[in-house]
């Protein structure tokens, strides 16, 4: 079966998304879509993203302010799509529906699955993502703990923040997480649990679970509910793929370079991560050893961004 190369667009204005509905007569018509459309064989993707948006449209996008957010291949049974999505906020002019589409922003937020094809998933996940997924590091107790938060946040203001603190007992990991919570409102930042010390129960107060491998390979299915984040540690692409079976929302891959916090664990390299990270149905956070100069190459490899704990703790 020979795949279809379709260029989307993610055209960001006002922290909201421009989003289309397909016509009733057409494949899947009734659902949201992204605007975008076919590559032709003699374009770039970005070439096709320009011209599609204006056709469609009437946005005119400067084509060097399009950055690759996701690349995910979907068999429909009578198709299967390469959709290779790019995001701007560039876009100039007010959107039409120029081929009788309804067109309109909406936030993000409001994006929903079931209003879409299936393959679009990902996709509403990395646009719901941030570019930098932060994780606590080292503290000497709970106070410490806080404190070290508290500074960071005031720092860097990540939009989500994974609470890691193996070294915590049960009763020290949750007592610490009620009061970060709140830290993290503060800051506008939302707060994800990690690892045993957690539980499904637990994480649905917060923004969502994040599972270490020893945890996720001994689960089956997805542990907390949907409008929850469920991230899981990964470093292999079998890895990867069980996190998909999870319907995990995104995964960790790494490390990218070599990391204090990990010594001796093996590197993949950016050459590594890229294999993987292209072929991944799911948006992938680039971790190990990484700044927040890197966050330009992490997304050129096929990341949604970078996580770690060194670059902003």
């Amino acid at each position: 079966m020979r795949e279809v190369h379709v260029a989307v667009a993610v055209v960001r204005r006002g922290g909201k998304v421009l989003i289309a509905r397909r016509p009733d007569f057409v494949h899947q018509g009734g659902l949201l879509e992204f605007p975008g459309g076919k590559v032709e064989a003699s374009e770039t993707v970005q070439q096709a993203l320009v011209r599609e948006l204006k056709e469609e449209t009437g946005l005119l996008i400067p084509e060097v302010s399009l950055t690759p957010l996701i690349g995910i291949r979907h068999d429909y049974g009578d198709k299967r799509v390469f959709l290779d999505v790019w995001a701007t906020d560039a876009a100039v002019g007010e959107p039409e529906g120029l081929e009788g589409q309804a067109l309109g922003w909406r936030e993000a937020d409001s994006l929903r699955d079931e209003d879409f094809p299936a393959a679009n998933r990902a996709i509403i996940r990395a646009v719901k993502l941030p570019g930098h997924y932060a994780i606590t590091g080292a503290f000497g107790g709970v106070p410490d703990g806080l404190r070290r938060l508290d500074q960071s946040l005031a720092a860097h203001s990540p939009a989500l923040v994974v609470l890691r603190a193996p070294w915590l007992g049960k009763a020290e990991y949750r007592a610490m997480a009620q009061e970060g919570r709140a830290i993290c409102a503060r800051h506008q930042s939302r707060l994800v649990l990690h690892g045993e010390n957690a539980s499904a129960e637990l994480a649905e107060a917060f923004a969502g679970w994040h599972l270490t491998w020893a945890q996720a390979v001994r689960m089956k299915s997805r542990p907390i509910a949907k409008n929850r984040w469920l991230a899981v540690s990964c470093h292999d692409e079998p890895q990867m793929a069980h996190a998909l079976r999870l319907d995990a929302d995104f995964v960790t891959l790494g490390p990218v370079q070599a990391t204090a916090s990990h010594p001796g664990a093996p590197a993949l390299g950016w050459a590594g991560f890229r294999a993987l990270a292209w072929h991944a149905t799911l948006p992938v956070y680039a971790l190990g050893g990484l700044g927040f100069n890197d966050l330009d190459y992490a997304r050129e490899c096929g990341a949604q961004g970078i996580a770690g704990i060194g670059n902003w703790w």
